[in-house]
């Protein structure tokens, strides 16, 4: 008995775009899995989750969430609302509790150097108003980021700010208390300390794995993601095939 292949669905985080995935997806056709990148907006979990979970709504067939840095608050979010999610991926990423803050995992995590890089900006919210958006210093951008990535320098000249009220957002319902959960360790991350990763890995009964790289894992090291993508979609359909076995057994029961 076989089932679908689910699609991969990869959402970045602060200060990145969808091409800091190229080389994962690359990396997955290659192992004959179709993936995407989808962008969001960086204004916070709830309104970039809904948004990521209308796109993957339209999907058809299973779908591999994965999350990178903010991304896996987003990811967290957009599965409450996206029958089709059958797994999800934390890759350097955050995994919050329900009512839990970004700031707040932060302050729970060892202490590291990462906001003192953070730069303010005041940009109009188009009704007269201002909105504080946060993008991290040039100078600082390599060390801070992606330390292992030849081209650091330019990743921070392209790099996208984050609102700044995302880190305060309260989550939503903690989907990964629900769906099987891989969680992807940077142990050269100066963005979210390895140990705060370990510490939701750990709670969210996690499939863990660590890699030495940088926060921009994904670019430093496709190959090593792009794997641990592939052993997650290979127990979406493992666990998809056991599902269908057990139905069928119990519908034959019944008769």
């Amino acid at each position: 008995m076989s089932e679908k292949t689910p699609t991969v669905v990869l959402i970045h985080g602060a200060f990145a775009d969808s091409s800091s995935w190229n080389d994962v997806i690359s990396e997955l056709k290659g192992r004959g899995i179709e993936a995407i990148a989808v962008s969001n907006e960086l204004r916070g979990p709830a309104l970039d989750g809904s948004r990521v979970a209308a796109l993957v709504r339209e999907i058809d067939g299973p779908v591999v969430l994965v999350g990178h840095s903010y991304g896996g608050a987003v990811i967290t979010a957009a599965a409450n609302d996206a029958d089709n999610v059958s797994g999800l991926v934390f890759v350097a990423a955050f995994a919050p509790e329900e009512g839990e803050s970004l700031q707040d995992l932060l302050g729970s995590f060892p202490a590291n150097d990462f906001a003192s890089g953070l730069v303010p900006h005041a940009l109009p919210t188009g009704d007269g108003g201002e909105e504080v958006w946060l993008s991290i210093a040039l100078d600082k951008f390599p060390a801070l980021f992606a330390a292992d990535v030849p081209q650091a320098e330019l990743m921070g000249r392209t790099q996208r700010p984050i609102a700044a009220a995302a880190f305060e957002e309260k989550s939503g319902a903690a989907s990964w208390k629900r769906l099987p959960v891989h969680t992807l360790v940077a142990t050269g991350d100066l963005a979210i300390h390895p140990e705060g990763q370990r510490t939701m890995a750990a709670r969210a009964n996690a499939t863990t794995i660590e890699v030495d790289g940088s926060h921009a894992i994904s670019v430093s090291q496709p190959k090593a993601v792009a794997a641990f993508i592939a052993s997650a979609v290979e127990h979406s359909i493992a666990t998809a095939v056991e599902h269908s076995i057990a139905s069928a057994v119990e519908a034959g029961a019944n008769r």
